[in-house]
Parts: C-alpha cells; structure tokens; sequence
C-alpha cells in the first residue's frame, strides 16, 4: 500500500499509558500507517508495542511545533493528542498552535480517547 494513513500520536505526561493501551486496541491499524510521534510518547510506542514511529523532539522542546508545521504542508492526515486539561502544560502556546493548524487545515484531530477511538474506527473503515 502506498498511500498508508499518516498518523501523529502525542499525549501528556498523564496520558501516556493511556495511549499506550488506546495503540494496543488498535495494534493491527496502526501497524498499516506511518506513524509520528513526540519524542517519549513515539519511544514508548516503539518499545512497548513494537511499533514503527518517527519519532521528533519532545512536546516541550518544539515537537508538537514540529508536527504542526508538517500537518500545514499537507504531511499529516490525522492526530491523536491525549491531553491532561488538568495540569498546566508549560508549552501550552504550542498546543494551540497545533490544535488550531488541525483545524485550519480540516485535519481531523481527537483529543481524549473516546474520540480518538471513533476516529480510529473511522480510519479502519477506510483502510
């Protein structure tokens, strides 16, 4: 398959082992996509699951800036960021700019896992 769903796959200090259990319910769809990460998030992804990420800087240090401006060049079809709304982010600028590049550019982006289950579900229909 050429065209493989691009995929990029970010989530809170908190929600990391929710992603990790989100991926594994998912294990045979993702491993069809070309995934991208931030930095921890992608290397747990790799470890944990077996996964193949690119794996870029960490959120803090410009990763989600760094997924933001692939997804404005058209690089990115989707993204999963589970997001701890209950603790302050300290890059919190970045997490909008990328939440707001999703929405200026109609990619499709979840945010908590229910959503993120739907949108994979959708993607799968597709695939």
């Amino acid at each position: 398959m050429t065209n493989l769903p691009r995929l990029a796959l970010i989530a809170h200090d908190h929600k990391k082992d929710s992603m990790i259990l989100l991926a594994g319910e998912h294990l045979a769809l993702l491993q069809r996509c070309r995934l991208m990460g931030t930095g921890t998030t992608g290397g747990r992804l790799q470890r944990e699951l077996g996964l193949t990420v690119e794996c870029l800087l960490s959120g803090p240090m410009g990763g989600d800036l760094q997924i933001g401006a692939r997804l404005a060049v058209g690089e990115v079809d989707a993204v999963i960021f589970l997001r701890d709304p209950m603790t302050p982010q300290p890059h919190e600028p970045d997490i909008n700019a990328l939440v707001r590049a999703c929405d200026v550019h109609d990619v499709p982006c979840a945010t908590n896992l229910s959503s993120a289950r739907l949108l994979l579900r959708a993607l799968a229909d597709e695939l």
